[in-house]
């Protein structure tokens, strides 16, 4: 596969499994998520408030922000519960060579 408009953002062996870790990638900074086999990435503020996703709880599909309790969906961004009502923004994802690449555009 070509890696043009994918950027490389971490070692797949440094994602912690079943957890949320961030990095920052092309000056933004993106909260990934292993839940299984599977990895997600979306922006790692929350859209309610300036809560760092990457500090909250992660069960299953959701981010539960640790600055009020709202959750969103990682696979898609949408909100789940109040108080938040505009979606994150996701980015998609591969696994490619042990590497994580996002694509940002």
């Amino acid at each position: 596969m070509s890696t043009e408009n994918w950027t490389d953002a971490l070692a797949a062996a440094d994602l912690p499994a079943d957890d949320v870790t961030a990095v920052t990638v092309a000056g933004r900074e993106i909260a990934l998520y292993s839940v299984g086999d599977e990895v997600f990435a979306t922006d790692n503020l929350c859209t309610h408030g300036p809560g760092r996703l990457c500090d909250g709880f992660l069960l299953d599909h959701e981010i539960e922000c640790p600055l009020h309790q709202g959750r969103f969906d990682i696979r898609n961004g949408q909100p789940t519960c109040d108080p938040v009502t505009e979606a994150l923004r996701t980015y998609p994802v591969r696994i490619e060579g042990g590497r994580v690449f996002l694509r940002l555009d």
